[in-house]
């Protein structure tokens, strides 16, 4: 079976909503060229909803990750409340945080890389000619975007896996695994959002001679 007739087995699994279909079609190797075009075209997507929801651009990951850390501290401290008042204990409260901080880590994973607070060695990079800036950014983006493409491969296939198989979380008898699992893919197809709009910003500064590389601050806002 060719890589293309891969691809169409898994557009045709996905619309069909089927479990069993999407994990059987997302080990085929056409998952991989489905996965890249879809880095591609998600991350550019992703890029346009930043650019022309000004609101979401600064606040949708940063509120994401700040929710899910205080329902994280939320549960923890009615869990121990509950443990030691009431001796009593959710039998969730151990499980559901887990899953959480996941939740929060790549989400704020992908404002990070807005802010470019990853290792950028900005220092060394700002004594370079600016082709070279721009060689090195290039560089970083094609990583980045590597990184997603095989982020959200083989995150989809996890979360397929989990919904074929009805993964419970542990302690709880009505939350599914994978609606964990599917903020993975989401939260890397915005990162590829942010890798290709900073690409295009450091593009634009290097076409106008402005500055191309700047120091980034941890925990600062752009």
């Amino acid at each position: 079976m060719s890589a293309f007739t891969e691809v169409a087995a898994i557009v045709s699994a996905i619309f069909s909503g089927s479990a069993w279909e999407m994990r059987s079609a997302f080990e085929a190797e056409g998952m991989w060229l489905f996965c890249f075009v879809f880095t591609l075209v998600g991350g550019y997507l992703a890029h346009l909803f930043y650019k022309y929801v000004p609101f979401a651009e600064k606040h949708l990951e940063r509120g994401i990750s700040v929710t899910m850390y205080l329902i994280i501290a939320g549960i923890i401290c009615w869990g121990v409340i509950d443990r030691f008042v009431f001796s009593s204990q959710w039998s969730g409260s151990t499980t559901i945080p887990p899953f959480l901080f996941m939740v929060m880590a790549w989400f704020a994973c992908s404002y990070n890389v807005k802010l470019r607070t990853h290792l950028s060695f900005s220092e060394f990079r700002a004594k370079m000619p600016p082709a070279g800036q721009l060689a090195t950014l290039t560089l970083d983006a094609a990583l980045w975007l590597g990184f997603c493409w095989i982020a959200i491969t083989t995150s989809l296939r996890f979360t397929a896996l989990s919904a074929d198989n009805f993964q419970l979380v542990d302690g709880v008898d009505d939350v599914m695994k994978w609606w964990f699992y599917l903020t993975v893919p989401a939260a890397f197809t915005l990162m590829s959002g942010r890798v290709i709009g900073n690409w295009l910003e450091d593009w634009n500064n290097y076409r106008s001679g402005h500055q191309i590389i700047e120091q980034a601050v941890i925990g600062g806002d752009v």
